[in-house]
């Protein structure tokens, strides 16, 4: 992670999502904890899948939601931990190898492995965002956690490399830092909301975290405590309000209000019997009308059994399904619809719970809820990088951050 120019400011977490700008800021009490101060969401219209497609309507989300988080907290945001998501992260797994030294393993020497990890075949275009060890080798004896200190001869770390598009990477920090402040470090969201919402004994015997948003499902697989899988698909919330849209004929805005009040994943048998109707605004204008509800969820549970079976077969094709005890936690802001986890067992045939931020202090009335999850996630990432010099479960490739920045200046 960057180092921030003050470690006196608050946290900031800026989570730029296809539907919404999140903004959270938090700070660490006298015992260590995270308190979150503020939140400030507004209405986000410049990002189409998690990549930014218009830079003015970007920046006038942030800096609506940055407003109302200063306003709520006192502090005035100067600098920022942002989210990135979108169909271009891709993870793979590398492998590095190093001689030692001082025939003792050496912070040194884990900058060293970590690097040589990351020597893939990376196209010019797309550029490292996180370097997560999984796992160490010292010799012969693997599976070791942290190393320092061990004697040996050899050193191996298996890595999880996550790389993003730079166009798309330098537009969001172009947004941001129009928007009046700079960027310390970018987090892949899935990564963030994983340190919201999942336990430690998830990570160790094997889950899966969905954060289902507005333009993309992302998704991470965690096993013995590290990141053995990340991956994003391009469908989410806003696809389901086009259906609605299309199947119902009715405004895009009257669509996603369907959606939010009256929205189910999946029914129940005598449900889909009743003749319940809710009464929607009908598009060009014309009379209102009033449409069968159990057609609504019809329209919502076709959509959701479509994306729910691309992840099972995702799991299927890495090898996941058997490996992981815990089930699959969902959040994001889509998964609060009734009935979401209950569809998604029936469909992935493993557990599955809804996650909401934890362990936190403050403003937790507002907080608890699947909406805030990056933007939480994002806060107590940096807090425990502060606080250890390492995240939690996730090693940040040294001065990536700086070298993105860098690289975009020197080459735009």
């Amino acid at each position: 992670m960057a180092q921030r120019k003050n470690s006196s400011l608050p946290i900031v977490g800026l989570d730029i999502g296809t539907t919404k700008v999140s903004v959270v800021v938090g700070e660490s009490d006298l015992n260590g904890e995270t308190e979150i101060i503020g939140v400030g969401n507004h209405p986000s219209h410049g990002l189409k899948r998690g990549v930014v497609v218009n830079i003015e309507k970007t920046v006038d989300s942030i800096q609506n939601a940055v407003e109302k988080a200063e306003h709520m907290s006192g502090h005035v945001i100067k600098e920022v931990i942002v989210g990135i998501a979108g169909g271009h992260i891709k993870g793979m797994n590398g492998h590095g190898m190093v001689t030692l030294r001082e025939k003792e393993v050496t912070p040194k020497d884990i900058d060293r492995v970590i690097e040589s990890a990351n020597a893939l075949l990376i196209p010019a275009e797309r550029e490292i965002i996180h370097a997560i060890p999984q796992e160490y080798t010292v010799d012969r004896e693997s599976g070791i956690n942290d190393p320092v200190g061990i004697h040996g001869l050899k050193l191996e770390a298996n890595v999880h490399v996550v790389t993003g598009d730079v166009t798309a990477a330098r537009n969001i920090i172009k947004c941001i830092e129009m928007s009046g402040m700079s960027s310390v470090d970018m987090v892949i969201e899935q990564i963030a909301s994983s340190e919201a919402v999942l336990t430690h004994d998830e990570r160790e015997i094997g889950v899966a975290m969905i954060d289902f948003g507005g333009g993309t499902c992302d998704i991470a697989v965690f096993i013995n405590g590290s990141v053995k899988y990340t991956e994003s698909i391009t469908l989410g919330g806003d696809h389901l309000d086009r259906d609605i849209a299309f199947g119902l004929s009715v405004p895009l805005p009257e669509a996603r209000r369907l959606k939010e009040n009256h929205g189910v994943a999946t029914a129940k048998p005598n449900e889909m019997i009743s003749d319940d109707r809710i009464e929607v605004k009908s598009a060009s204008g014309r009379e209102p009308k009033r449409i069968l509800k159990k057609d609504l969820t019809t329209i919502i549970q076709l959509r959701m059994e479509e994306i729910f079976t691309l992840i099972k077969k995702e799991f299927l094709k890495q090898g996941f399904i058997g490996m992981l005890p815990a089930g699959v936690v969902l959040t994001g802001g889509s998964s609060k619809m009734q009935e979401m986890a209950t569809l998604a067992e029936q469909v992935l045939d493993m557990p599955v719970r809804i996650g909401i931020p934890r362990d936190v202090n403050g403003l937790t009335d507002i907080i608890t809820d699947p909406i805030y999850s990056t933007g939480v996630g994002l806060v107590k990432y940096a807090s425990l990088n502060e606080e250890s010099g390492i995240p939690a479960g996730v090693l940040t490739q040294k001065n990536v951050f700086t070298r993105m920045k860098g690289w975009f200046n020197e080459f735009f």
